[in-house]
């Protein structure tokens, strides 16, 4: 089969859910009102709370969710077969991500851009707001973790990505300075993408290697080191000085990224050589249902995307009819990453024969990143003629600005939850931000060492498990919107329906993953994956608590 057929039957069922599903959500469901004050407006400050033009804050929501996980999730998942990967990721981004996204930009909106964890307070009980503030606190460790291991890992396997990587940063701080005395922002990030570029071309040629062993580190370990430094300090910088010149270059980076691999299969039409369903699976590999669910996370539902519409979009949110293009519109764009990594990991341009793709997915796990920029990188050289090892390079650089960028944010969001325990049980030592970073990139670094050994190396066995708490979370935020909703009087069974079926398949997966950790030995992820069990269960009584006494309280009333 052809990957020109996945690809358009992918968009069009993504764009039906724009044109058609988004739109009866949005008029029938949440009822977007184009006249609601937002808080954009109501609490206007110029710096948190700013009215933005739609298009350009899509473009912020866009790179704020579109990290690395879109593609580590699907290149691992597809070891199941290809079919069940676009399956999911495509009517995951239908009726699953686009209604969350949209929909936590909605809720927040209507409560002055609360957070989900303080709007969980205000739909749910008092309560649930510390349960909320556990689980975004785990998901943002686990994927701040993970993602540190993602980044360490490409600089060891395409160093010549590393000199392109850390000259982002140097850009973007350049940008930030000169956006801050007023110089034009199109300018700036013209000029921007063309030195970024520039640098991905020269380390092509000057690949930056550590030494093997460093203070008794493997390379692996030290990256991963140095990186959390660096997550430490861009946490604490000002958000204009690094943070929001960096999403401007990652928008733009995203977006030549897509173009050149989407061009690349319609000029090659490359055939696909994995299985549909793969039949020849290594024995110790789990059930696909319920891990597929959870393997692919970002790119068909996220909870950290609750964080992102609830934490800085909703804030900026121009009219409430915006919500729609920019929560729902988000997530295609994410699936639509999803998508292409499915089809770079899947056919000829990775492996030339079944044989060759069973190679190389021998186990689940196989692949992933790997696999997308090798695969990615041949499928551009096939499409449009560009020297591998360039291709290889801007694959890499991408996938490590994407998961660099959402460190910053990670870590940044972690300081946050911890400021915010100070304040809440008025524990003074937590409330500097000095303090509170350290205690972040602390617990980071805990985890990743922790899971994956002294080298680091093992730190992937997370993902299953972040997986299941970043689903669990998402399920919570649905949960909340369904609450408001029903309060509201409106029909919840298009938001309880996706949260019903994510909270079961992520409560299995973790309960599995419960298991496996516990014979493994690893009481660290044991611990992790049983507290976030257990808050989830606490959180879906709490809410079915309330849900029963409205609905007496509604009879009562009659």
């Amino acid at each position: 089969m052809q990957s020109i057929m996945i690809v358009v039957l992918g968009i069009i069922g993504m764009l039906l859910g724009w044109f058609v599903y988004s739109k009866f959500i949005a008029s029938k469901i949440f009822r977007l009102d184009e006249n609601f004050v937002t808080p954009a407006h109501e609490l206007r400050d110029g710096v948190d709370f700013v009215p933005t033009n739609k298009v350009v804050l899509w473009g912020h929501h866009f790179t704020s969710v579109a990290g690395a996980a879109p593609i580590v999730g699907p290149a691992i998942a597809v070891y199941w077969g290809w079919v069940p990967a676009v399956l999911w990721v495509v009517f995951g981004t239908m009726f699953f991500a686009g209604i969350h996204d949209m929909g936590a930009l909605w809720a927040s909106s209507r409560h002055k851009g609360k957070s989900m964890g303080a709007l969980a307070e205000d739909v749910i009980g008092k309560r649930s707001r510390s349960l909320f503030m556990v689980v975004v606190f785990l998901v943002l460790l686990m994927v701040n973790a993970v993602f540190g291991v993602v980044i360490a890992k490409s600089f060891i396997s395409q160093p010549n990505a590393v000199f392109p990587a850390w000259m982002a940063i140097v850009v973007a701080l350049i940008i930030g300075q000169l956006l801050k005395r007023n110089f034009s922002l199109i300018p700036m990030c013209v000029v921007g993408i063309i030195v970024l570029y520039a640098s991905v071309f020269a380390g092509s040629y000057i690949p930056i290697e550590l030494p093997e062993t460093l203070f008794g580190l493997s390379a692996n370990a030290n990256w991963i080191i140095i990186l959390f430094i660096y997550a430490a300090i861009a946490s604490l910088l000002p958000v204009w000085m690094l943070l929001q010149p960096r999403d401007f270059i990652n928008g733009m980076q995203l977006l030549v990224g897509l173009f050149l691999l989407y061009g690349a299969v319609f000029f090659s039409l490359p055939d696909i050589t994995a299985p549909a369903f793969n039949t020849q699976t290594a024995v110790d590999t789990p059930s696909i249902i319920p891990l597929l669910f959870v393997t692919i996370a970002c790119g068909a539902v996220s909870g950290f995307h609750g964080i992102v519409s609830s934490g800085t979009s909703s804030k900026q949110l121009n009219k409430e009819t915006d919500a729609r293009f920019v929560g729902y519109l988000g997530a295609v764009g994410e699936g639509c990453l999803a998508l292409i990594t499915i089809v770079a990991v899947s056919g000829v341009a990775l492996a030339a024969s079944p044989e060759e793709w069973h190679e190389v997915y021998s186990h689940l796990g196989d692949g992933s990143v790997s696999a997308f920029i090798t695969g990615g990188a041949n499928l551009i050289q096939q499409g449009w003629g560009l020297p591998v090892d360039f291709s290889s390079t801007i694959l890499a650089t991408m996938v490590v600005l994407f998961a660099g960028t959402t460190m910053d944010s990670g870590v940044r969001l972690q300081r946050y939850i911890i400021q915010e325990w100070g304040e809440i049980y008025n524990i003074s030592l937590l409330k500097g931000g000095f303090v509170a970073t350290m205690i972040a990139v602390g617990t980071c670094l805990l985890l990743a060492f922790g899971a994956g050994g002294s080298s680091g190396s093992g730190g992937m066995i997370i993902w299953p498990l972040f997986g299941s708490t970043n689903q669990i979370l998402a399920s919570m935020t649905l949960l909340v919107i369904s609450v408001m909703l029903i309060k509201m009087g409106r029909p919840a069974k298009y938001t309880l329906i996706p949260m019903t079926f994510v909270i079961v398949m992520a409560f299995l997966a973790g309960v599995i993953k419960l298991k496996e950790y516990w014979l493994a030995e690893n009481y660290l992820l044991v611990t992790l994956d049983a507290v976030v069990l257990v808050v989830s269960v606490l959180v879906m009584l709490e809410s079915w608590s309330v849900i029963s006494k409205f609905k007496r309280e509604s009879k009562a009333s009659q």
